[in-house]
């Protein structure tokens, strides 16, 4: 038997550990302009780019993989020995990636269970990583799958940002809807609630925002072991300020494992704007 893992590239996984990890990324594609980019590949929109678009009102979409491109990557994976497959991607309420990978599985030549993370970025990428560890100790395709979705149910996403137009112009608003009239006057903090963007609180001020944000990651890891991911889109300098404080006040849960920080890709980017900071816990 061999397992073989799936997911998309707004998982936000770091090369160098998908590489380690043996996990195959999909891409996802953001059309800036008239030109469509693969996220995540070399010749690919950067985060700076994308918000440089944004800022100058540059139309911005994004796409997901289609059923047929996923069929080809599942078929790649069997030729090379997979046995079976889990497919892990981000939210079913946010894009159509999970339709197309339960599709494509419908036709490939193994075994594929598609799992929906009912998270974005990172909140993803941890179950990804549970997943991954599920394999390597010898789990089949069920307990691959379950290890994903068990992480999931202990994971928490917060983020701020600067204003929802981005939010709303993609449709992905949801419940947070109600916020977009007040958006210049507050900074408003939304989650992930199974798999939707709803409104969680409001402030005046990024910074209040940012001092918020730390609190409520310490209140969801409690006196837990976790993993935890700052992310940003052209908002270095608070995202490291955030980090280095959950570095701080969660080390005995980290138990020195770093506090992952980096800029969001293209693809999450275009739905959030620049300015945005986002907080991911994974309890383990």
């Amino acid at each position: 038997m061999s397992v073989a893992l799936v997911t998309d590239s707004t998982a936000s996984l770091p090369a160098d550990v998908v590489a380690a990890r043996d996990i195959t990324v999909v891409p996802l594609q953001v059309v800036i302009g008239a030109t469509s980019y693969d996220e995540g590949l070399e010749d690919g929109a950067t985060p700076g780019m994308l918000a440089e678009a944004l800022r100058a009102w540059t139309p911005v979409s994004t796409s997901r993989p289609n059923p047929h491109e996923m069929l080809e990557v599942y078929e790649r994976l069997a030729a090379d020995g997979a046995t079976q497959i889990v497919s892990i991607h981000l939210s079913g309420e946010l894009s159509g990636t999970f339709e197309s990978a339960q599709l494509a599985a419908r036709d490939a030549p193994v075994p594929v269970q598609a799992v929906d993370s009912r998270q974005v970025g990172m909140g993803a990428g941890f179950a990804v990583l549970s997943a991954a560890d599920a394999r390597d100790a010898g789990g089949d395709a069920a307990a691959v799958a379950a290890a994903a979705r068990r992480r999931v149910s202990l994971t928490t996403s917060l983020f701020y940002v600067d204003t929802l137009e981005y939010l709303r112009r993609g449709g992905r608003v949801g419940a947070a809807a109600a916020l977009v009239g007040s958006a210049l006057a507050v900074k408003p903090i939304l989650r992930i609630d199974d798999g939707r963007v709803v409104p969680y609180e409001r402030v005046r001020t990024a910074g209040k925002a940012l001092a918020r944000l730390e609190e409520l990651a310490v209140d969801a890891a409690g006196s837990a072991q976790v993993d935890v991911a700052v992310a940003h889109l052209a908002n270095a300098d608070r995202a490291t300020t955030l980090s280095e404080r959950l570095s701080e006040r969660l080390a005995a849960g980290l138990e020195g494992r770093p506090v992952h920080v980096g800029e969001i890709g293209a693809v999450l980017g275009a739905h959030v704007g620049p300015g945005m900071v986002a907080v991911v816990v994974a309890r383990r």
